[in-house]
């Protein structure tokens, strides 16, 4: 159907369109792009400028070039078990078992990998942010600049790493003035700001892409390489392998996150991108800078999200806090006479709203500090004060698998451990598989993420110390049964070590 517009009509849309137009450029004009880099101008120092210049230029392409200069490719290399010689093979589809039957129990043999991923400089001295899963385990690391600038060896130090919020901190020591970014607040940031990321993807170097904020505090992200300290920003400005510990930042070209991770079923980038915010990354950066390591507040509580049932089931008044399921003995929960069932609802005066903020909010408070917490228990309220114990070594490590439990390509967690409740498992004894490595014994005997082991051999696997006993009992090339769970249904798996 063809609609015909008046002359009248036209103008007055024509007007409409001017006026829209002139308000649009108004506020990208509020966005002026600032610097590191370059010394900080006042609003009225700076000129106006509109979503597109006189001369065609936008925005985007000021806060490329800016940007750029800081962003660093870094590829680390390190040695991994491979079951067969110069193979990396994922056999899926209707021959899956009839593959992974014929293949089990070849040779092993060590071979050099490289991962890719991306980073920035904070100062003009050479700290180096990027991703703790970009440099895990590596035996060489080089860093190199958009100007083919390249350091390697002795010139770049580890100054210190955090897995749980997959962190990691580098140090360039060459003498050079280096270009560097600013971090923003991303706590002010917006669903809907623009977002631009920097990085490396797919081995293409000094790529940039936009998009915008499109959620914020996403957590219960599973993730193979953790964090379990989980805020994320999410994006759909592209991010593709390569891009982790690349920068995201604003409009103004300050950083707002560190692009961690995607969610696809391909692999590529399908417009869900997740970046670990600055205002969680500043406070690890500082630490790892200052203490090479990042110590933790500890309550000694497992947590609980409310939901609808636990609501009416409690008789809560809200969905608002968290749950109470287990107190550990001889922890600051317990001598401050927190109980199973109580509902945290404020911390150290701030509310309570989800289980990801609440580990958070708990994680970086000062260790010896004394905090009022508020609980509601048996349809009242109840103020209770609690002084906050150093998180101890064995739980701040929880996140960072040991490197013998990667023999059989297996990582896992306790039962009892606030990850595995995702996976709804059906037992209350045994450890939870998070994560496979492609290629090893495990994934080739059929095990799977939210897998529950409950024995290996004839020994019952109740916790993570048990399962680890039983791994280390194992005899290489030698078949073994693992009793599992899965979902409403247990099996038996073979496997050779």
């Amino acid at each position: 159907m063809h609609t015909n517009i008046s002359l009248r009509n036209a103008g007055i849309i024509a007007g409409a369109a001017a006026i829209f137009a002139f308000l649009f450029g108004m506020i990208i004009t509020a966005s002026i792009p600032s610097f590191a880099n370059r010394g900080e101008a006042s609003p009225e120092q700076n000129p106006a400028m509109a979503l597109v210049s006189r001369g065609g230029e936008s925005p985007f392409a000021i806060v490329a070039e800016e940007v750029s200069p800081a962003v660093a490719n870094i590829s680390a290399e390190r040695t991994v078990t491979s079951t067969f010689p110069g193979f990396e093979w994922r056999f899926e589809g209707p021959l899956d078992d009839l593959f992974k039957d014929f293949f089990r129990g070849t040779p092993r043999s060590e071979q050099k990998t490289q991962t890719l991923g991306s980073g920035f400089f904070i100062s003009e001295d050479g700290y180096l942010v990027t991703n703790y899963h970009v440099i895990r385990g590596a035996s060489d690391i080089v860093v190199k600049l958009t100007n083919k600038q390249e350091f390697r060896g002795d010139e770049v130090k580890i100054v210190g790493t955090d897995s749980r919020t997959d962190i990691a901190l580098l140090k360039i020591d060459n003498g050079d003035k280096l270009p560097y970014l600013e971090f923003g607040d991303s706590e002010k940031v917006k669903v809907g700001d623009w977002a631009i990321a920097f990085g490396n993807p797919f081995h293409l170097e000094g790529t940039v892409t936009v998009g915008v904020i499109s959620a914020k505090g996403r957590a219960g992200i599973v993730l193979p390489e953790g964090p379990d300290f989980q805020s994320f920003l999410q994006t759909d400005a592209a991010i593709n392998p390569g891009n982790s510990g690349g920068p995201l930042v604003n409009i103004q070209g300050k950083v707002i996150g560190i692009s961690t991770a995607i969610t696809s079923p391909s692999g590529g980038n399908v417009g869900i991108g997740f970046a670990i915010p600055a205002h969680l990354a500043r406070s690890v950066i500082e630490e790892l800078r200052t203490k090479g390591k990042v110590t933790r507040g500890y309550l000694g509580v497992y947590l609980q999200e409310i939901t609808e049932d636990l609501k009416d089931a409690m008789d809560l008044p809200t969905l608002e806090g968290v749950l109470i399921s287990e107190v550990v003995d001889n922890t600051p929960a317990s001598r401050a006479g927190v109980k199973a069932g109580d509902v945290v609802t404020e911390f150290d005066g701030k509310n309570v709203n989800d289980l990801a903020s609440f580990k958070i909010m708990v994680a970086s408070t000062a260790i010896g500090k004394s905090v009022k917490v508020k609980i509601f228990r048996a349809g009242k309220s109840k103020e209770l004060t609690v002084k906050i114990d150093e998180m101890p070594e064995t739980v701040a490590a929880a996140a960072e698998v040991p490197d013998e439990e990667y023999e059989l390509g297996l990582q896992v967690i306790d039962i009892s451990d606030p990850r595995a409740e995702r996976f709804e498992p059906k037992s209350t004894g045994g450890v939870v598989v998070i994560s496979i490595k492609s290629g090893t014994p495990a994934d080739q005997a059929g095990f799977q993420v939210g897998d529950l082991i409950l024995g290996i051999g004839g020994n019952e696997i109740s916790n993570i110390a048990k399962y680890r006993a039983a791994v280390k009992g194992l005899k290489q090339g030698k078949p073994v049964i693992f009793h599992v769970q899965r979902g409403e249904r247990k099996l038996y798996i073979a496997m050779t070590p």
